[in-house]
Protein backbone atom coordinates (compact mmCIF):
# COMPACT_ATOMS: atom_id res chain seq x y z
CA UNK A 1 0.00 0.00 0.00
CA UNK A 2 1.47 3.36 -0.97
CA UNK A 3 1.51 6.38 1.33
CA UNK A 4 0.01 9.51 -0.18
CA UNK A 5 0.08 13.09 1.07
CA UNK A 6 -3.27 14.89 1.32
CA UNK A 7 -4.46 18.39 2.17
CA UNK A 8 -7.90 19.25 3.50
CA UNK A 9 -9.69 21.85 1.37
CA UNK A 10 -11.74 22.97 4.41
CA UNK A 11 -9.25 23.41 7.28
CA UNK A 12 -5.93 23.20 5.40
CA UNK A 13 -4.58 20.29 7.49
CA UNK A 14 -1.91 18.25 5.69
CA UNK A 15 -1.60 14.53 6.43
CA UNK A 16 -0.35 11.21 5.07
CA UNK A 17 -2.54 8.18 4.47
CA UNK A 18 -1.95 4.55 3.49
CA UNK A 19 -4.27 3.96 0.54
CA UNK A 20 -5.32 0.77 -1.21
CA UNK A 21 -4.77 0.99 -4.95
CA UNK A 22 -8.38 -0.11 -5.51
CA UNK A 23 -9.73 2.77 -3.36
CA UNK A 24 -10.78 5.67 -5.60
CA UNK A 25 -12.09 7.95 -2.83
CA UNK A 26 -9.92 10.46 -0.97
CA UNK A 27 -9.66 9.89 2.80
CA UNK A 28 -11.49 11.99 5.37
CA UNK A 29 -9.49 14.74 7.12
CA UNK A 30 -8.40 13.51 10.57
CA UNK A 31 -8.75 17.04 12.03
CA UNK A 32 -12.15 18.32 10.89
CA UNK A 33 -13.60 15.07 9.42
CA UNK A 34 -14.30 16.75 6.08
CA UNK A 35 -14.36 14.45 3.02
CA UNK A 36 -13.04 17.36 0.90
CA UNK A 37 -9.39 16.32 0.72
CA UNK A 38 -7.01 16.51 -2.20
CA UNK A 39 -3.95 14.39 -3.01
CA UNK A 40 -0.77 16.48 -3.05
CA UNK A 41 2.23 16.09 -5.29
CA UNK A 42 4.97 15.07 -2.89
CA UNK A 43 8.62 15.98 -3.39
CA UNK A 44 9.51 12.30 -3.16
CA UNK A 45 7.14 11.14 -5.89
CA UNK A 46 7.88 14.04 -8.22
CA UNK A 47 11.64 13.71 -7.91
CA UNK A 48 11.91 17.35 -6.80
CA UNK A 49 14.79 18.31 -4.60
CA UNK A 50 15.27 21.21 -2.25
CA UNK A 51 19.01 21.20 -2.94
CA UNK A 52 20.56 22.56 -6.11
CA UNK A 53 21.81 19.46 -7.98
CA UNK A 54 24.31 21.51 -10.01
CA UNK A 55 26.54 23.83 -7.97
CA UNK A 56 27.37 27.21 -9.44
CA UNK A 57 30.59 27.10 -11.43
CA UNK A 58 32.24 30.44 -12.18
CA UNK A 59 32.76 31.10 -15.89
CA UNK A 60 36.23 30.43 -17.21
CA UNK A 61 38.13 31.40 -20.32
CA UNK A 62 36.90 28.34 -22.22
CA UNK A 63 37.49 24.63 -22.42
CA UNK A 64 40.89 23.72 -20.99
CA UNK A 65 41.69 27.34 -20.26
CA UNK A 66 43.09 28.41 -16.92
CA UNK A 67 41.08 31.61 -17.10
CA UNK A 68 44.15 33.83 -17.51
CA UNK A 69 44.49 36.12 -20.52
Amino acid sequence: MPIYEYKCNVCGHEFEELVLSSCAESPVCPECKSPETEKQLSSFSSGASFEDPMPSIPPSGGCGSSGFS
